[in-house]
């Protein structure tokens, strides 16, 4: 999975040996989307990784990550584990191209041809129909 956004929080590195004697390093982020509605995303570079993709606070990043779940004396831990960080152009990342429906989405068979059916389901369309265009809610 990916997802893009600004390096806000630079945690400090981890380190320690492991119970079998190998030695372990952990290079904790937290990175905020640049969407409408930002979201903040806690993630970690473990291993090798974790000097290998040196991140700043400021950076703009394009992430690729596996989400894994695992559960500890009863409760359930998630974790997001980076395994590769591409520094961006912060303005490519504002303004991401919007794609249009895939083709699978178009309605089936020709439009409809005639003249439009009239009655009380007419109207109810039509009132939804100003309704939504006078609405200015994301959704």
């Amino acid at each position: 999975m990916e997802i893009e956004g600004k390096i806000i929080v630079k945690l400090p590195l981890q380190s320690g040996t492991s119970k079998t004697g190998n030695a372990w390093s952990k290079q904790e982020y937290v990175l905020e989307t640049q969407e409408a509605y930002p979201k903040k995303v806690h993630f970690d570079f473990f291993g090798d990784k974790a000097n290998q993709y040196p991140l700043e606070v400021g950076d703009f990043v394009r992430l690729s990550f596996d989400i894994d779940s695992h559960e500890w004396n009863g409760k359930w831990f998630t974790s997001i584990r980076g395994w590769k960080a591409e520094k961006i152009d912060p303005n490519a990342a504002q303004q991401a191209p919007v794609q249009a429906a895939p083709a699978s989405m178009a309605p089936a068979g020709p439009a409809p041809t005639g003249p439009a059916p009239t009655g009380p389901a007419d109207n109810i369309n039509q009132d939804f129909t100003e309704t939504a265009q006078a609405d200015d809610l994301p959704f």
